[in-house]
């Protein structure tokens, strides 16, 4: 009977040195486990895309690019009608002439002929308002001896009032024949043709602009006007897809934000080519928190406060497309095995 307890204190310390050298295994293996698992986050491809359109309204001409071609930047990719364009650029370079012409005249000053023709011209003028105050003195008496109307002095007050005035513009004209312009007349001439050599700027720029360029190197994905279609200023005509670089939306939790730092390498894999990802690096976390994004694919996200950040791609091909589901994964390294165990463990029968 003595010997029951020793029995049994000596079972209780054999399930012990069991259930702590079992405890430390797993620790161990889970340690190890969790070394070479790397972190793992979901995302998409970002969908970068640029519409493009006419400036200015007219009649498509041409069409140069289909869906799927591949653009470059300054790539004339479509043409508007440019006739009416050119026809007010001839219009403007006109109107430009005949402003110079006016300045030069200005500045040229009068010729003897046209001070001449001003000086017969106030002498006329001068004449008719005699003949115009005579007739109004004759009127007046008679009047008043009952053998004019008032009428007739009304008229001949106002022939009496236009005759003078005449005189006064005459005389303003042969001022400035024999005088010259004036200073203010020089710069609205030379104003009147900055504003035509202004407008030969914008005409050109309209015809200019007859032409569609890319703005950046991509894909057509969309091509929304057909030639003799007419469009109005920004009317969508080609929708281009950004290819380069290659821009990947996910999200981490607080928790994960460490992991992610700006400039962190990562693996970038597809379903298409599980064992060949692509190589980029963070490029942006979000300074601020998001809830519930629609597009999270982890059911542990989908509740919690996250930060998006960016992954760029800089090395792809057209294996990766944009909106595709990717697998991001952050590798952590696994520690070195320590010698003395695995010693141990091959001394082991």
């Amino acid at each position: 009977m003595a010997d029951q307890p020793k029995k049994k204190r000596a079972v209780v310390a054999l399930v012990l040195i069991v259930l702590l050298a079992g405890g430390g295994t797993t620790y161990w293996f889970t340690s190890e486990s969790e070394a070479e698992t790397p972190q793992v986050f979901h995302g998409n491809v970002d969908i970068r895309d640029v519409t493009l359109a006419f400036r200015v309204n007219g009649r498509v001409d041409a069409v140069l690019k289909q869906e799927g071609d591949h653009v470059k930047k300054g790539e004339v990719i479509a043409r508007l009608d440019p006739a009416p364009y050119e026809l007010a650029v001839a219009r403007a370079k006109k109107a430009v002439g005949v402003a110079k012409a006016q300045l030069k005249l200005l500045e040229a000053g009068a010729r003897r002929e046209d001070i001449a023709q001003a000086r017969a011209m106030l002498k006329e003028r001068r004449a008719a308002r005699i003949r115009a105050e005579d007739q109004l003195k004759r009127i007046e008496p008679l009047v008043d001896a009952g053998a004019a109307t008032n009428q007739d002095l009304v008229a001949a007050k106002s022939g009496a009032e236009q005759a003078r005035a005449a005189v006064s513009a005459a005389q303003a004209v042969v001022a400035k024949t024999v005088h010259g312009p004036r200073v203010e007349d020089l710069a609205v001439a030379q104003a009147q043709v900055e504003q035509a050599e202004s407008a030969v700027d914008a005409a050109e720029l309209n015809l200019q602009d007859t032409k569609l360029l890319a703005s950046t190197d991509g894909v057509v994905v969309t091509r929304a006007i057909e030639p003799g279609a007419i469009v109005g200023p920004g009317s969508p005509v080609l929708v281009i897809a950004v290819m380069n670089p290659v821009w990947i939306r996910a999200y981490a939790n607080e928790a994960q934000l460490a992991m992610i730092a700006p400039g962190t390498s990562v693996s970038v894999y597809t379903d298409a080519r599980p064992d060949a990802p692509y190589r980029g690096q963070v490029g942006y976390v979000a300074s601020q928190a998001e809830f519930t994004p629609k597009n999270v694919e982890t059911e542990e996200l989908r509740t919690s406060l996250v930060y998006r950040f960016r992954v760029i791609v800089s090395e792809h091909d057209d294996g990766l497309r944009q909106g595709m589901p990717v697998t991001i994964r952050l590798g952590v390294s696994r520690p070195a095995p320590d010698s003395s165990r695995s010693e141990a463990q091959n001394d082991q029968p």
